[in-house]
């Protein structure tokens, strides 16, 4: 029966298909008991299955807030399945951490998803506003840039977190305040928002309900937490929270903490844990405020000095009943209110504390008793803490006091130099109840250094402050000096007595700390100091003690090996050659015993080591993880800058030559021979040496080329004037023999026109009277032959007008060309007696121009071969005008032959010809031959026939 029953009983349903079922009905239902029924089922499943419900009904638990919000009931248990999916049981094999990145990608890409969150704090019930702010903050862890984006352009989204700090519910206020801790460390924009919505006020009103430093619990360190978040690298917050009055109420909680403690019944030792964490965080708020070169920082230092907050905490620093890690803390934020502040640090030097010695003392020295409490100056139990305390534990506080009192001389010269004179006078005296630096430093007791190595260490660290980079600092210590010269006594300086102690140091082997401070005081006195390194030098044994003492200690020296090399290199870097041990005798010492590869080993080995090297980012204090164990602690920042900076320059130290002196201003005096200056000017002179030689070379050859070119140009001189002389004879010839010649031609011209003239009267006289002679002798004889003759007759008679005309033309034609042929000759002449007189004119100046006379002479011998052809054409032209006069007496003798030729025809024609006639044409000018020479080839035939006729 029962084997019936089990075969007619359904499947059994598995979890990841009722999960289905619930997600489906969570969709799909309209009624909110079916929704809320659906919820509920999925929240017992979440635990267990937390990747099966986030993908099958998340969104339809985020969309049930939207719809669900006014029943509480609902909205509760939505979120508490949203936060059980958030944290699923680690058991569960769908645990992973993929789920939390995967439901907070789900509510971060919808912006409205937070907003439902947030507008879920306006609600008052508790678990709403509880399960929200819990669930904003798995949020938040899982995505928060996103988150922060979605926040901060949620509609009063910051208003209502920054509000839930009012809820007088506990649980709701402390989730507030951590989600607000959680969302602000790191978006300034966030940060200002929340600083506006009265956050500082909130948290101070928080901190003061819940029982304020000394009574507070962890909440008050989630209240100073958040207050870091929104104060930290935030000036304008800061700016914000000094001016809403929020510096007072810090000064009154410290000062509540303060008389807490001096109260008869003090505090409760179940509570002091706490309250010492509390102070340590209030503490650390202030140093957010302090931070070095801030753009707000000295503003922020005088409003805590005026306020009162200093006071409060050097009470703490000094209080009996405070812990060391606060008192050390507080030492730092006292340091750092005062650095840099010349008004603060001079009113710091007169505030006085409680003596931080556990046995009474006596009332001398600037003490005084109150309520049975000893007082000293501050300045006196800073350095009370630094020098005398020689508890492992309290490393951190006498670090915290050292610090306190560089801030005390930082940058102000006016405190160190009264400062060191207090040191000076106190250790010449021998009288100083207070501890003394420079006691410490110059006459160490062999059990302290053992015992407590940092009591030197420390001292050397004040006083290297004291001197570094201050030249009437180290001019005022370079006078201290042990031994009467006057009783005989050996005179031992300062620096001698520090190397001194140094070197027994090392060769002692005693903790090294020490050998580091000693070293780090003389590094960064000698260092651009030319007579400090002069005294360290009058111990000559002082330069062999450090070159051993670079080798020895084996590997694990590498520290005081390396210093020891950084200190050598100095004394060399800045030696002269006036100094106890000359720079040319130093540096073979350092090559020969030291070693150039060795020097350079050292000193990179140290710039390595971690402690150096690492120096920022190490931990500057007691490690409490190793009890009973020295804290590796060796360096000074100070002087950790200064070796790094200056770290290429001292590793080359050992390469310059001995010869060269490096240069160093000391209060705006030069000391020493300035290397660069020298290296220029050797530089400088090899260059104007080797541009003097060149110089020198330069002038001979230029020189040889003057007398070259003033002989050249001598010659050229010379030459030029014997052509001009030549041109001139030439020119004077010429122009005298041209003229002559023109007018004789021009005379021979008139005497032979007016000779053919007479001449043409004549003939035509003594033609007609033939004519009338011939007409009267053959009137009978023959009438053909008297009209031939008188024809012939007329023909000569054009024929002589013809030859008249010709004769004028000819004579006109040639006088023109004779004359224009003549001014050419004069242009060209003047153009030549110009060109010859530029030409002199040049060779003149050719003795002012010796670089040009190449070219001028150039220039002068064209235009002189231009004169020759030009005196070449002109002769042409004389030769051409006298081959014309020569053809012109050619004509005149045809001329002559053809009168002679006429003369017998007429005689044949019976005309008579007196002997006058016969003599005057004997005489006449062979020009009349020219003027009818074209008329020859005319006149030829028509005598021809003429001659015929009259035959």
């Amino acid at each position: 029966m029962f084997g019936i029953l089990q075969a007619q009983a359904p499947a059994k349903q598995t979890a990841t298909d009722t999960i289905n079922t619930l997600s489906g009905r969570l969709l799909s239902a309209t009624l909110l008991e079916d929704r809320r029924a659906a919820i509920l089922g999925l929240r017992s499943f979440a635990k267990e299955y937390p990747a099966s419900v986030a993908s099958g009904a998340l969104r339809g638990l985020i969309g049930s807030l939207s719809k669900d919000t006014d029943d509480v009931d609902t909205v509760k248990v939505v979120l508490e399945t949203l936060l059980t999916l958030f944290s699923p049981d680690e058991t569960s094999p769908e645990a992973s951490d993929d789920i939390a990145l995967w439901l907070a990608d789900e509510f971060t890409q919808r912006q409205d998803n937070i907003t439902v969150l947030l507008d879920l704090l306006n609600a008052s019930e508790f678990y709403s506003r509880l399960y929200s702010l819990q669930l904003l903050s798995a949020i938040l862890s899982a995505r928060p840039e996103r988150t922060q984006e979605c926040v901060f352009t949620a509609p009063l989204g910051i208003s209502r977190l920054v509000a839930i700090l009012d809820d007088k519910r506990e649980a709701i206020r402390n989730e507030g305040l951590l989600l607000l801790t959680s969302l602000t460390p790191s978006s300034p924009e966030l940060q200002k928002l929340v600083a506006f919505e009265n956050a500082f006020e909130r948290v101070f009103d928080l901190i003061i309900s819940e029982g304020s430093l000394t009574h507070g619990g962890i909440i008050i360190q989630d209240c100073l937490s958040f207050l870091a978040n929104l104060l930290r690298l935030n000036v304008s917050n800061q700016s914000f929270f000094r001016e809403t009055g929020c510096v007072p109420r810090i000064a009154r909680l410290l000062a509540d903490a303060v008389r807490d403690q001096d109260t008869v019944d003090g505090v409760a030792e179940w509570a002091k844990p706490q309250r010492d964490k509390n102070l340590w965080g209030v503490l650390a708020l202030l140093r957010l405020f302090l931070v070095r070169g801030g753009l707000g920082t000295q503003a922020n230092q005088t409003a805590f000095w005026h306020n009162g907050i200093s006071t409060q905490v050097l009470n703490l620093a000094f209080g009996r009943s405070t812990e060391l890690a606060v008192k050390a803390e507080a030492l730092t934020v006292c340091a750092d209110v005062i650095r840099g502040n010349a008004k603060l640090q001079e009113e710091f030097a007169q505030m006085n504390v409680e003596s931080f010695s556990f046995s009474p003392t006596n009332q001398t020295n600037g003490t005084a008793q109150q309520n049975g409490i000893i007082k000293v100056n501050v300045i006196h139990g800073l350095l009370d803490i630094v020098l005398t305390v020689s508890s492992l534990q309290a490393f951190d506080l006498r670090l915290a006091a050292c610090e306190c009192l560089k801030s005390y001389i930082f940058h102000h010269a006016p405190i160190r130099l009264h400062f060191l004179h207090r040191a000076i006078e106190g250790h010449a005296s021998g009288e100083d109840e207070t501890p003394n630096i420079l006691s410490t430093l110059l006459e160490p007791s062999n059990t302290s250094r053992k015992s407590d190595p940092y009591r030197v260490w420390l001292a050397s660290i004040l006083f290297l402050h004291l001197i570094f980079e201050e030249p009437e600092s180290k001019a005022l210590a370079i006078g201290v000096a042990e031994g009467d010269a006057s009783t005989g006594e050996e005179i031992v300086t300062c620096i001698q007595t520090l190397a001194g102690n140094l070197i027994s140091n090392v060769q002692r082997g005693e903790d090294e700390r020490v050998s580091v401070g000693y070293l780090m005081v003389l590094c960064g006195w000698l260092f651009e100091d030319p007579d400090a390194v002069n005294d360290f030098l009058g111990e000559g044994s002082s330069v062999q003690s450090l070159v051993q003492a670079t080798g020895q200690g084996g590997p694990d020296a590498v520290i005081v090996q390396g210093l020891c090399a950084v200190l050598l290199g100095i004394v060399y870097e800045y030696s002269t050659k006036d100094s106890p041990i000359p720079r040319a005798t130093l540096h073979p010492i350092l090559s020969s015993q030291l070693g150039r590869e060795q020097y350079k080993d050292k000193i990179t080995k140290l710039r390595e080591h971690p402690l150096l090297r690492d120096f920022e980012v190490l931990h500057q204090g007691l490690d409490n993880s190793v009890v009973g164990r020295l804290p590796d602690v060796f360096f000074d920042k100070t002087f950790v800058d200064f070796l790094k900076d200056n770290f290429s320059r001292l590793i080359r130290a050992i390469d310059r030559d001995p010869g060269l002196e490096v240069p160093v201003n000391t209060g705006g005096i030069q000391k020493g021979i300035s290397r660069e200056l020298v290296d220029s000017l050797r530089a400088q002179v090899e260059e104007k040496n080797q541009a003097l030689q060149k110089a020198e070379g330069d002038n001979l050859t230029f020189e040889r080329k003057l007398g070259q070119e003033q002989a050249d140009h001598r010659r050229t001189k010379e030459t030029a004037a014997m052509d001009l002389n030549r041109l001139r004879n030439i020119n004077e010839s010429i122009q005298k023999n041209h003229e002559e010649e023109v007018n004789r031609v021009e005379e021979e011209h008139r005497m032979a026109r007016k000779q053919l003239q007479d001449e043409t009267s004549r003939n035509t006289q003594s033609l007609q009277s033939q004519i009338q002679q011939i007409r009267q002798e053959t009137d009978e004889e023959a009438a053909k032959t008297r009209e031939r003759n008188n024809a012939e007759v007329n023909d000569l008679k054009e024929t002589v007008r013809k030859h008249e005309a010709q004769l004028e033309r000819a004579s006109k034609d040639h006088l023109q060309d004779l004359q224009t042929a003549h001014e050419e000759y004069l242009v060209k002449l003047k153009e030549l007696e110009g060109r010859a007189k530029r030409a002199e004119e040049k060779c003149d100046e050719a003795d002012a121009r010796a670089k040009r006379i190449a070219d001028s002479l150039k220039g002068a011998e064209r235009k002189l071969a231009k004169a020759a052809e030009e005196v070449e054409s002109k002769e042409a032209a004389r030769s051409s005008t006298q081959a014309e006069l020569d053809d012109l007496l050619m004509v005149l003798g045809d001329l002559e032959d053809k009168r002679t030729k006429d003369k017998k025809r007429l005689k044949v024609l019976g005309e008579a010809i007196s002997d006058d006639e016969d003599g005057d044409d004997e005489d006449e000018d062979e020009d009349e031959n020219a003027v009818e020479e074209g008329e020859k080839g005319e006149d030829g035939p028509k005598e021809e026939g003429d001659n015929d006729d009259v035959d």
